[in-house]
C-alpha cells in the first residue's frame, strides 16, 4: 500500500483531506445516515471530520495510485518504446528523414531522453 502526499481525498460534501493526513477511518455508527457515514481522524486535529463517503470506499481512495501517476508511467513506457525502435534507425534513413521529411530523429532521440531524465529525478 502506497500514500501518496500530494492527493486530496474527497469525503463528500466538499469535504477534503490530504492522503497521508488520515490517521484513522472509524465507522459512524449511531446516528449514521446521509452525510454521516465515516468518521475521519486527521493528524494534528483531535477531533474527527465527518465524513458523507463510506470508509471502504475512503480507504480505496487512500491507497490507489492516482490517474496521473499511471498515466505519466504509461508515457514513460511509450517513450522508452520509440527510443528502442529509433535506436533500429540507420544513418541513411536518418538523414532522409531530416533532409526530405524535415524530421530529425537524432533530436527526437535526445529530447526523449531529456525528458526521461527529468521524471527520473
Amino acid at each position: 500500500m502506497k500514500i501518496h502526499s500530494s492527493v486530496l481525498v474527497h469525503l463528500g460534501f466538499g469535504k477534503y483531506v490530504r492522503s497521508d493526513q488520515v490517521t484513522a477511518l472509524i465507522p459512524v455508527e449511531e446516528e449514521r445516515g446521509p452525510g454521516r457515514r465515516t468518521f475521519v481522524y486527521v493528524q494534528g486535529q483531535t477531533d474527527p471530520v465527518v465524513a458523507a463517503r463510506t470508509e471502504d470506499t475512503i480507504v480505496r481512495d487512500l491507497v490507489q495510485e492516482p490517474r496521473e501517476v499511471i498515466q505519466a508511467r504509461q508515457q514513460q513506457e511509450i517513450l522508452r518504446d520509440l527510443l528502442q525502435d529509433l535506436d533500429k534507425v540507420n544513418t541513411t534513413v536518418r538523414r532522409i528523414s531530416r533532409d526530405e521529411g524535415g524530421l530529425d530523429l537524432d533530436q527526437l532521440e535526445r529530447r526523449i531522453h531529456r525528458v526521461l531524465e527529468d521524471e527520473a529525478k
